[in-house]
């Protein structure tokens, strides 16, 4: 299933598949671009990046960003940059997975996904390891995942 989605190479973690299309290594450090599918409703814990900026390329589907206190969504065409050391998380909104392009500089961070994907680990059973690899790629955790707030409302 993983070369179904995005091709050869990609990795799957918890229904998101993964694949670095700009490796740190061909970019001699400055950044790494990963193409990623996620399937609706599915986001990170809130987190931080501490030593890269990251920028979101919505190419398909809906994405709700909560950036520092602030939501607001993006869909197919609009980007969202977060400067490091940003707390933020995301959740893919709508009944339709989102494909988007997830840049960082500098890079590095693309080895997370695939220690994730190659441990099989998954949130929130298995924090402690996924926190220790996470401060090897220069991230916390924060917080929890963005909720859905329609289902407290009822809408």
């Amino acid at each position: 299933m993983k070369d179904t989605v995005l091709g050869p190479g990609a990795v799957e973690w918890l229904g998101t598949h993964y694949r670095t299309t700009l490796t740190t290594v061909e970019t001699k450090g400055a950044m790494s671009i990963t193409d990623s599918v996620s399937p609706a409703g599915s986001g990170p814990p809130r987190h931080i990046h501490h030593n890269a900026d990251e920028a979101f390329v919505i190419l398909t589907g809906d994405a709700e960003f909560w950036l520092a206190g602030e939501r607001f969504t993006r869909g197919p065409g609009e980007t969202v940059f977060i400067p490091r050391e940003t707390e933020h998380t995301f959740r893919i909104v709508g009944d339709l997975p989102c494909r988007h392009l997830v840049i960082l500089t500098p890079g590095g961070f693309e080895g997370f996904f695939a220690e994730m994907a190659a441990a099989n680990l998954a949130i929130p059973a298995d924090m402690a390891a996924i926190n220790e690899s996470a401060a090897r790629h220069n991230m916390s955790f924060t917080g929890p995942p963005l909720e859905d707030d329609s289902k407290e409302t009822g809408q």
